[in-house]
């Protein structure tokens, strides 16, 4: 089978082939009579249009690369999602490209999405070395991060205020009266476990209080529960917080099915994201609420600012989220937040 061509369209419907390129080219003008027959000849013959071919002619491809580093934690195919419809109400397509778990060097996927001649990338939790961001300015391809910062001003980033999260957590945890806490860290390389810890271990150090024990978990799961059995082995705190729900899950199994304990009457936990599971009764879990609808908006709206021109400077926007007071923690007496 051969693929049908505009020319043949061009034949059945008895106008000129660059009348066909019209009528599927947005903005272009064809008259209606001429449109009705260009899409019935379509229809029959069975004619596609060549989106590709007509980026390379108009330098405009209507597609954004995101790359992303993972996709086991459940707020990263919801986010995606989010922001595959929103970019498609804009008339853009998302081109989805997976960089290595631990988002160390993504140089060869950015090249790569390079060749796909998009028009913009959005870098989900993944970061982007200044030479490399150099390097698509100079392609003329523009780039936002999503649900990570740098300390650069080359790049735009949208973020949730984790630092902000942190400091509620440990407000919350210390109302509740626990003085043993613990922290379960993430990847040590992103900004978003560096910036939750800074301001969770900032309000306990404000309150006299020392951090009880700390593993790393690098958003794992099967590395969380580790060290949780690790964590508990002795002296055992009495709240953790975790660094995001994903590895959460990972740790109240833990300590429940292999450590018979309860949660939260022998240890609170706490973590960030708010992804639909920890809504869930098997685990009822207390965490900070990304607000991914709000990151996705302004992430497009970033994004295709700077590719329409409009001369926007690279901006850093953090988003506040609700800390979600569920089961998994001791809630304090009189807590209304």
């Amino acid at each position: 089978m051969s693929k049908v061509t505009s020319a043949e369209v061009a034949a059945r419907a008895g106008v000129s082939q660059s009348a066909v390129s019209r009528v599927f080219t947005p903005g272009a003008s064809a008259s209606k009579q001429t449109a009705e027959k260009v899409r019935k000849a379509a229809e029959e013959l069975g004619y596609r249009p060549n989106v590709l071919a007509r980026a390379m002619v108009s330098g405009k491809s209507r597609i954004i690369g995101l790359v992303v580093a993972y996709l086991e934690n459940h707020f990263y195919p919801e986010a995606v999602e989010k922001l595959s419809n929103a970019l498609q109400e804009r008339g853009y397509h998302l081109l989805v490209f997976m960089a290595s778990q631990t988002a160390g060097d993504v140089t060869g996927v950015v090249e790569e999405i390079l060749d796909y001649q998009v028009d913009g990338i959005i870098a989900a939790s993944v970061a982007m070395s200044s030479e490399l961001t150099e390097r698509c300015h100079k392609a003329g391809v523009p780039i936002v991060l999503f649900n990570r910062s740098q300390d650069t001003e080359e790049v735009s980033s949208v973020a949730s205020a984790n630092v902000a999260g942190g400091r509620k957590v440990a407000e919350f945890l210390l109302a509740g009266g626990h003085r043993k806490i613990a922290y379960i860290a993430g990847w040590e390389g992103a900004s978003t476990q560096r910036d939750r810890e800074s301001g969770f271990v900032a309000r306990l150090q404000e309150a006299g209080v020392a951090l009880h024990a700390r593993g790393v978990g690098n958003f794992q799961m099967q590395t969380a529960a580790e060290v949780t059995r690790a964590m508990f082995a002795e002296d055992p705190p009495d709240a953790v917080f975790v660094a995001n729900d994903h590895m959460a899950f990972a740790v109240m199994d833990v300590l429940r099915s292999e450590l018979g304990l309860k949660v939260p009457d022998d240890v609170s936990v706490v973590a960030y994201d708010d992804v639909p599971t920890a809504a869930w009764p098997a685990y009822d879990l207390t965490t900070v609420r990304q607000p991914a609808n709000r990151m996705v908006a302004e992430t497009v709206a970033l994004l295709l600012a700077e590719i329409d021109g409009e001369g926007v400077a690279p901006r850093k926007i953090e988003i506040d989220g609700p800390l979600i007071v569920r089961g998994s923690a001791r809630i304090p007496e009189g807590w209304n937040e």
